[in-house]
């Protein structure tokens, strides 16, 4: 069942792209950075193509705190889907609204140690942690480990950075800056509606030769004439949205 709910850590899931250790932790309860997100993926690894993957999830499921859940599902925020899939199991939204939105069920409290490439020590560098360890470090690890797990060439890492409920829009910022963040990054920053408010970060993915060419002119069409008659002439961008860029001066003048 498709639980309704949008993030990049999901979505990874949904298109199936997921090793399957790593989709059996899932199922145990891990993988999750927030509440919403964990009851999400259980419910979508409820019936996983993968046998053991689907009885561990219901297993899970059945052991969640039922006050906690009752009050998760009573939140607004909540997709139907989630409500309907435990209405049909006897569970229904009920109990004040739960304030926090840490994990049902953490297994993720115990952080592996390593050194980033800022900050090097005597500790096991970040880049040669397995991949379940620089998930868990990407979700819940200090905002120097995301600047640099964000650009792992492993897309589940990235994008289990951008799914972190400690991210900031100063580190957003500073991502599309990035030279060596790949093409998913971008597209997953550019489609984000919160993110796409903020003007530094709709500057910084129209000026990164990497954003896709639907998201940046879409979005030069919000920056001020200063910026724009940069862009105009920035040789690190595509020649089409320099074209447009050049277009939308050319109005401005008459």
């Amino acid at each position: 069942m498709d639980p309704g709910l949008r993030s990049p850590l999901i979505d990874f899931f949904r298109r199936g792209e997921v090793p399957r250790d790593i989709r059996l932790l899932a199922a145990q309860g891990a993988m999750a950075p927030r509440a919403q997100e964990q009851i999400a993926l259980l419910v979508l690894l409820s019936d996983d193509p993968d046998p053991e993957i689907g009885r561990t999830a219901n297993v899970t499921i059945n052991g969640l705190p039922r006050e906690d859940l009752g009050a998760l599902l009573a939140n607004s925020e909540t997709p139907n889907e989630v409500r309907q899939f435990f209405a049909a199991r006897g569970i229904d939204g009920t109990g004040t609204r739960r304030e926090t939105d840490e994990p049902l069920v953490d297994t993720l409290s115990t952080l592996p140690e390593a050194a980033t490439d800022d900050q090097p020590d005597e500790r096991r560098p970040l880049s040669s942690l397995p991949v379940i360890d620089r998930i868990k470090l990407a979700m819940k690890g200090t905002r120097e480990q995301r600047s640099q797990l964000v650009r792992d060439t492993n897309r589940l890492v990235a994008a289990a950075v951008l799914s972190s409920p400690k991210l900031t829009d100063s580190e957003v910022e500073q991502f599309v800056k990035l030279g060596n963040v790949s093409e998913d990054v971008l597209r997953v920053i550019g489609t984000n509606r919160a993110w796409a408010k903020n003007y530094g970060v709709v500057v910084g993915l129209c000026r990164h030769p990497k954003t896709p060419p639907a998201i940046s002119m879409q979005m030069i069409r919000r920056l001020t004439e200063r910026d724009v008659k940069l862009l105009s002439t920035d040789r690190n961008v595509p020649e089409s949205l320099r074209v447009v860029a050049r277009k939308i001066l050319t109005k401005a003048d008459r």
